[in-house]
């Protein structure tokens, strides 16, 4: 057996034990999620909420942009508090307030002497963090005090979400629009769904002394502190990545030679290529990504902008007709999209060009996928504005409104449009392929690769669908991240590894033998940590410890190939320089070499920051989050879209004279700006978060009363210059594509003989 075929062993082994694994979890996660009860009743038989208090108002939440507006288990967004949270302390205030008021006389327990303060405290946890929760009659039972408390505290949120003026300063603070949610019965089970997720994140396992969440979050007033698993797998996840960087090192030193060419082309072997009516085809796919791309960074402006002034943008009330909840939406599925249509463009542009053949209809194929994608582009969008403005109705949410997780936020029937789109990608791709599959040579490994990230990009896509409209919370943030993290961090990271590959070795200046075994290795290596590593995102969702235990262990090994970004780096390098004609390709080599950096920084450093348990069981939800999502999703995966879009654009314009000054203000202005938005705003703020988490509780570091500091809005000020840098980035980037129909210029192409391809 050689070397190829032991490495294709190693792989399919390698994502059989690992997705075997991860569907045992789910499995775990399903039998052991927070339960859901039947009805909440007081002590004096009073009814608190109903099982259909709690479904309902988790649609409403939904409707209104769920984690979009705030969090819930951490995940979402960070102007608006963790509602799970926020709920949490006020009901242990409030009952501790009720204690002070009858037992002392005074208005506050914070009035009471530090003694009976940490008496009080004492008690709360007793009252709030026993299971009460009867399996036989699916009934939890609280106290009459908790009953008064919860009251209070639903009182406070049915203000907050209508446009009672008493709680107009706390609406702007959380960028919130007034009347959130009109309906009157819909806000008193919207409290009925924030109460479930607080009762969730207190209350302990059946046999155990932790909560059902693993006690997230922090909230010592509570009970709330880590667990010591998370100590203890911090300390293995740390351990793992020494031992994987240890072991990739020594693979290096054993295995790692020259791959480059041992004679390489005088002339452009790519210049050859026969450009298909299909791949001409392509070219509106670009259009499409450089407009998502300006409209994102827009509504990335105005989102950032909404954390200043609340409901408005420079003194128009905006939030009236595009609430924060909405921009965030669109900006952070815009992301997605343009850098998802990048990659799909390059697909479609590189099946005929590896193969040389144009399969029938090809282009009509290409031309009606550019269609669909623009129909739930504009749908999704649509429905989800008439959700979040609440003229939709909850009936017809879920399937043509907004569905509420991050990223995953179109409605169902637009999920199920884009699974059909993605399925006829992956038809369109891969009958382009088959050809070069089948017929084999040196390459074909390299091409079924990516013949099978291709499937695997269309297919897995179908995880979003997993779940239905009254799925419980904990099996939805299982699925959504099968789509988050290994649909975008996991199979097109393969796609885009195995067509650089490709490229280079079409270019003539690696060999395709040594590449192919690169390739394949580095997908092992990539996919060992990849897929179980998931895992590191579901810590505190309701599940089970053996997620941290596992998370923890595999995310660690998701940083080991980025230990040695710098050996891809100097390799981009390398081939950017070895010949006088690789000039041609000049920028997109750049934009790979930043995509390594970015790699190294976004993904390694941010991500590990954290990504093990007691980090994340602090972190979870503060800016540091968004510092790791801004600089590994654009920093990585939109720097790689750009790189392989201006490969194509180099082959469908193949003898227009690139603008050198264009493509390198954007170039730096895009990695300037984004280093500038992490380091001058995103990575100080998070930390500031930290230290409040740890010094007063999870709770106060989301809070309006830290949120609304001077500090902060300095913090998000100077976010403007990075932004602006950023933007011209962008614009530089928009006009060097349009001039390339526009206004272009000309040059002779140099041709390949055919003994030089």
């Amino acid at each position: 057996m050689n070397s190829t075929r032991k490495l294709w062993v190693g792989l399919a082994a390698l994502l059989i034990a690992s997705f075997a694994v991860l569907l045992w979890v789910g499995s775990e996660v399903h039998r052991q999620a927070p339960p859901m009860p039947e009805q909440v009743v007081a002590d004096d038989g009073t009814v608190v909420y109903t099982r259909k208090d709690i479904e309902t108002g988790r649609q409403v939440w939904q409707s209104i942009g769920g984690q979009q507006l705030g969090s819930i288990w951490g995940h979402g967004g960070y102007v608006a508090p963790d509602w799970g949270a926020d709920w949490l302390h006020r009901e242990a205030v409030a009952v501790l307030d009720l204690w002070a008021k009858r037992e002392a006389g005074v208005d506050s327990y914070t009035q009471l002497d530090e003694p009976t303060q940490a008496a009080y405290a004492k008690r709360v946890q007793q009252l709030l963090r026993p299971n009460t929760y009867d399996e036989a009659t699916r009934t939890v039972r609280v106290s009459n005090d908790r009953a008064l408390a919860i009251a209070q505290v639903a009182s406070h949120y049915t203000a907050l979400f209508s446009d009672d003026p008493g709680t107009v300063e706390l609406r702007e603070a959380y960028a919130m629009r007034n009347n959130t949610v009109p309906d009157a019965e819909h806000r008193r089970q919207l409290t009925a769904f924030y109460w479930w997720a607080a009762w969730s994140s207190v209350t302990e396992r059946p046999g155990a002394e932790i909560s059902y969440t693993a006690n997230w979050p922090a909230d010592e007033l509570v009970g709330n502190t880590p667990p010591p698993s998370a100590f203890m797998w911090t300390v293995f996840s740390v351990l793992f990545l020494i031992l994987g960087v240890a072991l990739l090192g020594w693979h290096y030193a054993v295995n790692h030679g020259d791959e480059m060419a041992p004679v390489l082309p005088k002339t452009d072997p790519l210049a050859k290529i026969r450009i298909t009516p299909s791949m001409r085809a392509t070219a509106k796919y670009f259009w499409v990504v450089i407009a998502l791309f300006v409209v994102q960074i827009l509504l990335g402006a105005i989102t950032a902008h909404y954390q200043v002034e609340g409901q408005e943008a420079y003194g128009f009330a905006l939030a009236d007709i595009l609430p924060y909840s909405l921009t965030r939406t669109w900006h952070t599925q815009l992301a997605v999209l343009w850098i998802a249509t990048a990659w799909l463009g390059m697909g479609l542009y590189i099946g005929p060009a590896i193969s040389g053949h144009e399969p029938r209809f090809q282009r009509l194929g290409v031309n009606f996928l550019w269609t669909c994608l623009l129909i739930i582009v504009v749908g999704a969008f649509t429905g989800q504005w008439f959700a979040v403005m609440q003229k939709l109705g909850l009936e017809h949410n879920f399937w043509f409104g907004h569905q509420g997780w991050e990223y995953v936020d179109l409605g169902r029937f637009w999920q199920w449009f884009l699974f059909v789109g993605l399925t006829l990608w992956l038809v369109l791709v891969g009958r382009a392929l088959w050809p070069a599959i089948r017929h084999g040579g040196e390459s074909r490994s390299i091409v079924s690769l990516l013949f099978l990230s291709t499937v695997a990009i269309g297919l897995f896509y179908a995880a979003g669908l997993m779940w239905g409209e009254h799925t419980h919370l904990s099996m939805v943030e299982y699925w959504r991240w099968w789509v988050v993290h290994l649909w975008v961090e996991g199979f097109f990271e393969v796609f885009a590894v195995a067509v650089i590959a490709f490229l280079f070795t079409r270019l003539g200046l690696l060999q395709t033998k040594s590449a192919t075994v690169a390739v394949l290795f580095a997908t092992i290596v990539f996919m060992a940590g990849g897929v179980l590593g998931t895992l590191h995102h579901l810590y505190f969702t309701g599940t089970p410890t053996a997620v941290i235990a596992i998370g923890a262990s595999f995310s660690a090994l998701e940083v080991v190939p980025l230990a040695y970004v710098g050996f891809e780096a100097y390799h981009s390098w390398k081939m950017g320089k070895a010949t006088p004609w690789m000039q041609r390709y000049r920028w997109p080599i750049m934009f790979f070499i930043a995509v390594a950096f970015w790699n190294l920084v976004g993904a390694g450093l941010f991500g590990f920051l954290i990504n093990p348990p007691l980090p994340l069981y602090y972190m979870q939800g503060l800016n540091l989050t968004p510092n790791h999502g801004h600089t590994a999703l654009f920093g990585v995966y939109g720097m790689l879209g750009i790189g392989l879009m201006l490969f194509c654009l180099r082959g469908l314009k193949p003898d227009v004279v690139w603008n050198e000054k264009l493509l390198k203000t954007a170039f730096w202005s895009l990695n300037i700006g984004l280093g500038g938005m992490s380091l001058l705003t995103l990575l100080p703020l998070g930390i500031l978060q930290l230290n409040a988490a740890l010094e007063h509780g999870y709770w106060f570091a989301r809070s309006a009363e830290f949120m609304q500091q001077p500090i902060v809005d300095m913090l998000v000020w100077m976010r403007v210059p990075a932004d602006t840098l950023f933007s011209v980035g962008a614009l530089s980037l928009v006009w060097f594509v349009i001039s390339l129909w526009l206004s272009p210029r000309r040059e002779p192409l140099p041709v390949a003989h055919a003994n030089e391809a």
